[in-house]
């Protein structure tokens, strides 16, 4: 498990930061109360956010929320085009100012470059528009689904070594409406990893099984929980539980981590659990095929259950699957809200991911995109890390976060990498803890030798400007004062990363508090 080792001076400062926040925010509410600005609430309506979440939207995220949900105006390539917008009242509106900025794109998830809609994948989804139209306008258990859609869920089970698998027309919904219709049983067993996606969170409280947490990558914990879940079985029931199943990520969009999963085979096999696998960042991305995380390490997928993924990234794409053996998948579609409600995956869209896997496994562009990832990805990571940045993650992984900490970072790097030229995303609390926030860039094989040395250039420019190249300061400490902040952090480390043991339930930090792309 990767630590993060927080300075200790970051730590402090970052919590001195949030602390001012709070302390003048409340102040401003109390003046509030006696010479209000605004009507607030109508009469008779109740608030939409109370407490905690009212205070953070208005004193909080109302002020830098121009960091976010920025207007596209073009396709989301390499290099794309963001509207820029600009506002009167501290962020309550933003209004366009009529302009609009050529940047690099480090913010989506385009990972094999797909997005940009090559030539031949182009003509495929035109000729599916005439062919089967925009939409089936019906769910797939009523009408039933189109053949582009049937011929996906053929490939996408080939591609991955499953025997069948079942799409869903929203990558989110596929573990939110998949999970619910195979754990519905309240003797069943959820291990779940507590970063995993707010997806994952969501799909688990809408099944009836007990849920339990594991420490983030923490495969002693996991053991442990396993077994003292086999010795004592449910409590509430007093019988051993008739399934556990382990639920854990190929990727975390967040930590940049690739799941060790020749670990968890082995746990696997040691004690009889299930194992569903996430792959929603690694499919496509992880492995010399390009096949995920059972790919990258030379995993048989007849190891692992249940896999799950999604079109939305390195497909160029949207929705998701699940796959794993035919009587799993015709059990699921029987079960699954998603099958039996929602409307089925729209037909191009289904061809755009069609066209995509064709691409990865039958021309040597598919494949020359795979090592170009791993390439860009790798000296991405390297550069960052040389140039005295805190970078999370595997080098494989396109997932590159780099940590800010400060609250008034967030929309200060964001801000400055925009002015530049650059688009990046940049995260908070509650998608990361309170101290840990971070700029999260993501790579493509679209992404040029010329264009990545830019970002960087950039990225290492604003650096300085916002004081962020934490590896590169303390390397330049005087020896005494950096004796004395390590003593110092080793008992902030404790408060910071957690030696409390995690809730009976989800936490509410990471990847359980996301939103999902």
């Amino acid at each position: 498990m990767q630590t993060i080792e927080i300075p200790f001076w970051a730590a402090f400062t970052t919590y001195f930061s949030y602390g001012v926040l709070f302390v003048f925010g409340h102040l401003r509410d109390f003046y509030r109360r006696f010479f209000p600005v605004d009507k607030g609430t109508k009469p008779g309506y109740a608030p939409f956010t109370f407490d905690w979440d009212d205070f953070y939207t208005r004193r909080l995220y109302w002020r830098i929320r121009d960091a976010w949900n920025r207007p596209i105006s073009s396709r989301p390539a390499a290099v794309f085009t963001v509207v820029e917008r600009t506002t009167k009242d501290q962020g309550k509106t933003l209004e366009y100012t009529g302009n609009a900025a050529e940047c690099v794109n480090l913010a989506s998830y385009n990972y094999l470059g797909f997005a940009e809609n090559p030539p031949q994948v182009q003509e495929d989804v035109l000729d599916c528009v005439d062919t089967y139209g925009l939409s089936m306008c019906s769910a797939p258990c009523e009408v039933g689904q189109s053949q582009a859609v049937q011929k996906l869920e053929v490939a996408i089970a080939e591609f991955v070594g499953k025997e069948a698998a079942m799409v869903f027309g929203m990558g989110f919904a596929t573990n939110q409406c998949g999970l619910p219709g195979f754990l519905s049983d309240p003797n069943c067993l959820i291990i779940s990893d507590h970063l995993n996606h707010s997806s994952i969170v969501q799909g688990c409280r809408g099944c009836k099984a007990t849920i339990k947490v594991f420490r983030h990558n923490d495969y002693a914990m996991l053991e442990t929980v396993v077994r003292k879940s086999i010795v004592y079985g449910n409590p509430n029931r007093c019988r051993p539980y008739s399934k556990i199943i382990v639920i854990v990520e190929g990727v975390y969009s967040m930590e940049g981590e690739i799941l060790n999963l020749p670990k968890v085979v082995e746990l696997k096999k040691r004690y009889n659990f299930y194992l569903y696998v996430d792959e929603a960042h690694s499919i496509g991305a992880l492995g010399p095929h390009g096949k995920g995380v059972c790919d990258h390490w030379g995993v048989s997928p007849d190891d692992v259950d249940v896999l799950m993924g999604t079109f939305t990234k390195s497909f160029g794409s949207a929705g998701g699957y699940i796959a794993s053996s035919k009587e799993f998948i015709a059990s699921l579609r029987s079960l699954s809200p998603a099958y039996l409600y929602g409307c089925s995956m729209s037909p191009i869209i289904a061809q755009q991911a069609l066209s995509a896997i064709h691409w990865i496994t039958k021309t040597e562009e598919g494949k020359e995109r795979i090592r170009r990832l791993h390439e860009n990805s790798t000296y991405f990571r390297q550069r960052l890390i040389k140039d005295g940045f805190q970078v999370l993650g595997d080098d494989t992984s396109p997932v590159v976060p780099v940590l800010l900490y400060h609250p008034a970072k967030i929309p200060a790097f964001s801000r400055e990498c925009l002015s530049r030229g650059v688009a990046v995303v940049v995260v908070g609390y509650p998608a990361s803890p309170l101290v840990e926030s971070r700029v999260r860039f993501c790579i493509s094989a679209a992404h040029t030798k010329q264009q990545l040395d830019f970002s960087l250039d950039v990225i290492k420019e604003v650096g300085d400007v916002c004081c962020n190249r934490y590896m590169l300061y303390e390397e330049k400490m005087p020896g005494w004062i950096k004796s004395l902040l390590n003593s110092q952090s080793k008992s902030a480390q404790a408060a910071v990363n957690g030696k409390a043991k995690p809730l009976n339930g989800h936490s509410k930090t990471n990847g359980h508090a996301k939103k999902k792309q």
